[in-house]
């Protein structure tokens, strides 16, 4: 007759179970480091490259015109970023006076998107300190018509204008995710925000600095 077999022993499991724990312990300690050092999250980087006035009209005291502004934004994230609820608003004197969502969509891991913001901005009136008779004298713009960072004026008066001008500030704010290794989902949030100065006679976007 052959032996029967002894059923394995309450230690036997034991020490299964305490060997398993302890690879699923080693396993998600592995995953942690991974995505806390390769994977971490990073905010994306707007960067302004330009502000233009296509239109724009004076009169009463008030002013209208529509703005456009283009940025480029960087994903330095090794997942992609899905951004919605994005915005883009214009202040004056601390108050609103234009805005505009941003279309959702998908910039790839470690890649830059350009992207344009254009809009109408309604008439508002403008402060007296803006539109009063006292002289301005500042440099001259770059060419084109399209400027870049840096504060600067420009005219037909030896290379500098004189004359009034306001102030205003663009804000753009853009909220999205990150969804790393199929698991792993972070918010993420990116802000710029940028003072264009304009010369009151024509709108012309003396420079802006960010």
């Amino acid at each position: 007759m052959s032996k029967q077999q002894k059923p394995p022993s309450g230690r036997t499991n034991l020490a299964s179970c305490i060997v398993a724990t302890i690879f699923l312990i080693f396993i998600v300690i592995v995953v942690l480091i991974v995505f806390f050092t390769v994977f971490k999250p990073k905010e994306p980087k707007i960067s302004v490259s330009a502000v233009q006035l296509p239109s724009f009209s004076v009169g009463n005291n008030s002013v209208n015109f529509t703005f456009s502004q283009y940025v480029t934004v960087k994903n330095p994230n090794k997942a992609v970023f899905t951004h919605y609820d994005s915005t883009i608003q214009l202040i004056y004197s601390g108050s609103q006076v234009g805005f505009m969502f941003i279309p959702a969509g998908k910039i790839d891991a470690g890649q830059t998107k350009y992207m344009e913001a254009t809009f109408a901005v309604q008439s508002f009136p403008i402060s007296s300190s803006s539109s009063a008779a006292s002289a301005a004298v500042v440099a001259p713009p770059t060419l084109g018509g399209v400027y870049g960072g840096g504060f600067g004026l420009g005219g037909t008066n030896n290379g500098y204008r004189v004359g009034p001008t306001m102030e205003i500030e663009s804000r753009m704010d853009m909220a999205g995710r990150i969804r790393v290794l199929h698991f792993f989902t972070h918010q993420v949030k990116a802000k710029s925000g940028c003072r264009v100065e304009l010369a009151v006679s024509d709108g012309s976007v003396l420079g802006f600095r960010c």
